[in-house]
């Protein structure tokens, strides 16, 4: 198991920082006009990795903000922190392109949910250290394209799949908490981790720093914080200090 290591998540919407409430764009507040500030502000608070999303992507869209607004995060990154970026990589150009952009790993959602040959395809090209697979789920029902579609796939089901392919890291999402600083759901995270063996991130309702201790305790490997950041609900360094 690696460090325990918490994520800062940037979200991009029309090259904006925003946050969405369970993944609904017109449940949308937006946090900062600039993209590559938000960046420097978590470094200084001792972001070792970021996690961003290209919301624009994930929902379909070509974005010259989003693109424009990575450029700024990289820069700002570069020897300093980790990128991690998700939303809308679903070919192996886009993938080729990304890992062109100082991106240490992407996050494949979409394409993998709707098609997991994909996934292993990929797995089979790529180092597997720099892919993690996103899986987004309303209990154990994936849904893709932004969270908009029901994949008709069960998310264990898919994990031990990717397991079984090389996968190295997931990320868990309960798409019900997202956004909505009601707690994280450390104990599917959990399960997914002592099921499949893999590094599991968790994601989404994470509000208080308990839960960010909750989440250590269970053995996983990490969790991306969004709105609690952001709202003030804590720092990241205490954050850092509780993880």
């Amino acid at each position: 198991m690696s460090r325990f290591t918490i994520y800062p998540a940037i979200d991009l919407q029309g090259g904006k920082v925003v946050r969405l409430r369970q993944g609904k764009s017109d449940q949308q507040t937006i946090y900062s006009d600039s993209p590559g500030e938000m960046a420097s502000h978590w470094i200084e608070q001792g972001a070792e990795w970021l996690h961003v999303v290209n919301l624009d992507g994930a929902f379909g869209t070509r974005s010259s903000p989003n693109q424009a607004a990575l450029a700024q995060i990289t820069k700002v990154a570069a020897g300093k922190a980790k990128v991690q970026l998700g939303g809308g990589l679903r070919t192996f150009e886009d993938i080729q392109s990304i890992f062109c952009k100082d991106i240490s790993r992407i996050v494949l959602g979409t394409s993998v949910i709707e098609n997991p040959t994909f996934g292993e395809e990929v797995l089979a090209v790529f180092d597997g250290q720099r892919i993690a697979f996103g899986l987004d789920a309303v209990g154990r029902k994936l849904m893709s394209r932004g969270w908009q579609s029901d994949a008709g796939l069960d998310l264990f089901d898919l994990a031990d799949r990717l397991a079984e392919s090389g996968a190295k890291t997931l990320i868990y999402t309960n798409i019900l908490k997202d956004g909505m600083e009601t707690g994280v759901d450390w104990q599917i995270a959990s399960e997914l981790a002592q099921r499949t063996g893999l590094e599991v991130i968790a994601s989404g309702g994470t509000d208080s720093l308990q839960d960010i201790s909750a989440v250590r305790s269970a053995g996983l490997a990490g969790v991306i914080v969004g709105r609690a950041l952001y709202e003030g609900s804590f720092t990241l360094k205490e954050a850092l200090d509780a993880g």
